[in-house]
């Protein structure tokens, strides 16, 4: 058998390699008959002598590669220019075309398995390879085909939850499955057969603390000392740690920073994906507050953080009270 899996959405595809795997025998037996191949540096006739391989007390012989399908995904122009003067790329595609002719005889009792993330649909190699593999996506999910994703997983944990809840969820963490998992997890143990409610999202995910951050953040930048003072003793009070606090303060202002310098000429998606976040709150967060705020006031905020951390790591303050004056000062700057 040979699978294609790949798409940004990873938690869906190890899901599936999971069930790929159940049907192949004894787990014990099949992760000893299993080989997990770097792509990187592989050579198709490495790959063929391991696929060759009988298995050993097992139906089965599991060979899985991650990442082969980006090594010839096709590249922007000025990189193809960069990349010229190696003739790598082409010699290298021309060997791994021959995958398709090795699959046709390869032993039946081998279960090949390519793993990619997201791999455009001109991509020569799974072009050439498609016809002959069980091929799988998992693109990213979003909005309904999201909220209906956490209405099951929390079905199947047993659970119940409101609208309201999802809709939460999925406006704090996005795409992200495996966060999503987590939280849901621990959401089902909280609310102990309860339906799950956007109280109990509020007060337990760590995303939607992550909302309070950008909330201070504003209050901070905007001068409403008092708002900030009461967001800042809130998060305090939940048991958040001022270090982490001092920590998540500045990681919003450097978000703000690269979403300023992103936003020139790069869609909302791309931007999203260059800072690394992976819900469209964050994002979207983000480059408003870019919009809203001057660079040179984020670089007064991002030195006084600088002063703070110094104040509390030689002692000159306690965490908390040091927290505090860097709130009243921030708000008057």
């Amino acid at each position: 058998m040979f699978y294609i899996l790949y798409g940004q959405d990873d938690f869906s595809c190890h899901q599936s390699l999971e069930e790929i795997k159940k049907g192949l025998g004894n787990s014990e037996m099949l992760a000893v008959n299993t080989n997990l191949l770097d792509s990187q540096q592989l050579r198709l006739s490495q790959l063929r002598d391991v696929c060759s391989v009988a298995p050993f007390l097992c139906p089965a012989r599991l060979v899985i590669v991650k990442d082969l399908l980006n090594r010839f995904e096709p590249r922007p122009r000025l990189e193809r220019r960069v990349n010229h003067s190696r003739a790598e790329p082409n010699s290298e595609l021309e060997e791994w075309q021959g995958l398709s002719d090795y699959v046709k005889q390869m032993p039946p009792t081998t279960v090949l398995v390519l793993i990619d993330g997201r791999i455009s649909a001109n991509n020569p190699l799974l072009k050439s390879l498609s016809p002959l593999a069980k091929v799988m996506t998992f693109p990213q999910l979003r909005n309904r085909e999201l909220a209906n994703w956490v209405q099951k997983r929390v079905k199947q944990g047993g659970g119940t939850i409101s609208p309201g809840a999802v809709n939460l969820l999925v406006k704090l963490i996005g795409g992200e499955l495996w966060a999503m998992s987590s939280e849901i997890d621990k959401l089902i143990v909280y609310s102990s057969g309860h339906t799950i409610t956007e109280d109990s999202v509020r007060q337990l995910t760590s995303y939607a603390r992550e909302a309070n951050i950008f909330a201070l953040v504003d209050a901070i930048l905007e001068g409403r000392t008092k708002v900030a003072q009461q967001l800042l003793h809130q998060l305090l009070q939940e048991g958040m740690a001022p270090s982490y606090l001092l920590v998540m303060i500045t990681r919003q202002l450097r978000l703000i920073v690269r979403a300023k310098d992103l936003s020139r000429g790069l869609s909302r998606l791309e931007i999203r994906n260059r800072l690394g976040l992976t819900s469209d709150y964050s994002s979207d967060k983000a480059l408003k507050q870019a919009k809203a705020y001057t660079l040179e006031r984020i670089k007064r905020a991002y030195h006084r953080l600088l002063e703070a951390d110094i104040a509390i790591k030689t002692g000159r303050y306690d965490d908390e009270l040091a927290l505090d004056l860097l709130v009243i000062e921030l708000c008057q700057d």
